[in-house]
C-alpha cells in the first residue's frame, strides 16, 4: 500500500523507516517485477524524497537483492506449511507441484525470472538466486528421498530428478509470462515429464492432488 505523504513525511525512528522502505520494495517487485526497484519509485511509494531512501539503502544491488530473498523464501516458507501434513511422499510431491503451478503465484515467477536475467548484471542478486534455488532443491530432493523410501515410485536419483522438476517448473513459468501454451498445456509437461522420471503412471500427480 502507497503511504500517504504526510505519513511518509512524519519523523520515524530508523528501524522503522527502513521496514517502510524494504515493504514498499517488495510490494513494488511484486506488482512490477525487479527491475521496478529504483530510488524514485520506492521514494514515491513512501512518500519521501529520493535522498533519503539512499541514505538507508545505499546499495541498490543490496536492496535487490534482499527483496528478492524476502519474496522467495517467504514462499518456501509458505509452500512448506502447505505441502508438509500431506500424509506421504507422493502426496507431498503432488501438491507441491500443485501448488507452484497455481497461476496465483505468477508475480513470484516473475520476480524469479527477472533475477536470473538481471543477476547477470547484479553479482549480489545473482549469488541471492543460486543460494535460494538451492534451497527449494534441497525442499524437493527432502520430498523425492521420503518418495524413494517409501517404494511408492521406480529407481531415480534424487538429485537430478530434484533439479529436472524446478527446471520443468521454470520453464514453464517463463512461458507463462508471455502466455506461450495454455494453462492445462504446461501443467500437463510438468506432470507427465515429472511422472516419466519417476517411473509413475501417467496421472498418477494430478489424482493424488485432487484426492490430498
Amino acid at each position: 500500500m502507497t503511504t500517504s505523504p504526510a505519513e511518509g513525511r512524519r519523523r520515524l525512528p530508523p528501524a522503522a523507516r527502513r521496514e517502510q522502505i524494504t515493504t514498499a520494495a517488495r510490494d513494488l517487485a511484486l506488482e512490477g517485477g525487479l527491475t521496478a526497484l529504483t530510488l524514485r519509485a520506492i521514494a514515491k511509494r513512501v512518500g519521501v524524497a529520493s535522498g533519503l531512501v539512499a541514505h538507508y539503502e545505499p546499495s541498490m544491488e543490496q536492496l535487490t537483492a534482499a527483496t528478492f530473498r524476502t519474496i522467495v523464501s517467504g514462499e518456501l516458507d509458505e509452500v512448506r506449511t502447505l505441502v508438509d501434513p500431506a500424509p506421504t511422499g507422493l502426496d507431498r510431491l503432488a501438491r507441491l507441484v500443485t501448488t507452484l503451478l497455481d497461476p496465483g503465484r505468477d508475480a513470484v515467477g516473475a520476480v524469479w525470472a527477472d533475477a536470473w536475467s538481471v543477476g547477470r548484471r547484479m553479482p549480489e542478486l545473482g549469488q541471492a538466486a543460486r543460494d535460494e534455488m538451492d534451497a527449494w532443491h534441497a525442499f524437493a530432493g527432502e520430498i523425492l528421498g521420503q518418495l524413494r523410501d517409501e517404494g511408492s515410485a521406480g529407481a531415480f536419483d534424487t538429485d537430478s530428478t530434484a533439479l529436472e522438476l524446478f527446471a520443468l517448473i521454470d520453464s514453464t513459468t517463463a512461458y507463462a509470462l508471455v502466455g506461450y501454451r495454455t494453462p492445462t498445456e504446461r501443467d500437463t509437461l510438468v506432470r507427465r515429464a515429472l511422472e516419466q522420471a519417476l517411473g509413475l503412471e501417467i496421472g498418477t500427480l494430478a489424482l493424488r492432488a485432487q484426492n490430498g
